[in-house]
């Protein structure tokens, strides 16, 4: 199932610096809808595209709702920065 979705990319602190974008409470219900049966230990799999920039990632839960993992590869090649709002858009698919 695919889904196309805006968020901002936010910064989560811990030993390095991650970045995700956030993921909207309706949309994260969304999300797990589709993804029973597919998740596991709560992250979803999913192709994504940010831009022009395809990869694979899992959807990582936090707060009840779904981040999005951007690797600074990705956040580079997308040419995304910290507090920007994106359209990212998700296939989920089976590991």
């Amino acid at each position: 199932m695919q889904f196309e979705l805006e968020g901002p990319v936010v910064e989560w602190r811990g030993p390095a610096p991650f970045y995700f974008v956030q993921v909207s409470d309706e949309d994260s219900e969304d999300l797990k809808e589709a993804a029973r049966g597919v998740e596991y230990w709560g992250q979803v799999p999913v192709l994504a595209r940010l831009g022009d920039v395809e990869f694979r990632t899992a959807l990582f839960p936090k707060d009840g709702r779904y981040l999005v993992p951007l690797k600074a590869a990705v956040r580079r090649a997308a040419g995304v920065e910290h507090g920007e709002v994106v359209t990212v858009r998700l296939d989920v698919v089976r590991g």
